[in-house]
């Protein structure tokens, strides 16, 4: 298992001292990043939020099948991932403070590591219309139609994961 390092950010297992701030920066990627998946609809933007609490944070974690990430930059969360014991990446938010300096990308790597270390050779996600073109780029293609959760058409996708070779 490979701690990342990025500048003076480092990704590590999220503690029960992580829940309360990785809430905040779900909620605030969701409300902030993503208006062109809700449209500032509250019922649908409700919705969406409404598992993004601290007590099912600390769920999360307890979860023997779950891999709770964060982004951490001293004492500020940067950014939240979980992947699951059969390659499913299931969050996967940043900050709107931490946009465009590389950290999205070094969690998907991380989230990536950990599934491969469970004997994944594939990670699947569903994605928004905000991160669609992310997922992209970084080789993940779409599997299906999208679906809608939330009201919100989602893009199930997924990876073969390259072969770690150390």
């Amino acid at each position: 298992m490979r701690e990342w390092q990025h500048a003076t950010m480092e990704i590590r297992n999220a503690t029960d001292d992580d829940a309360a701030a990785a809430c905040v920066v779900m909620r605030r990627s969701i409300a902030e990043l993503c208006v062109a998946d809700h449209q500032n609809d509250a019922a649908m933007l409700a919705r969406w939020l409404g598992n993004k609490t601290p007590e099912n944070f600390l769920a999360w974690i307890a979860r023997p099948s779950n891999c709770v990430l964060v982004a951490v930059e001293g004492d500020v969360i940067l950014a939240v991932g979980c992947v699951t014991d059969t390659g499913e990446i299931n969050l996967n938010y940043v900050s709107p403070d931490a946009r465009f300096r590389g950290i999205s990308r070094a969690m998907l790597k991380a989230l990536e590591e950990r599934a491969r270390e469970r004997g994944n050779a594939r990670c699947r996600l569903t994605s928004t219309g905000t991160a669609r073109r992310f997922y992209r780029a970084a080789g993940y293609i779409e599997d299906a139609p999208a679906p809608f959760k939330f009201g919100i058409p989602d893009y199930p996708m997924s990876r073969i994961l390259d072969v770690d070779r150390s």
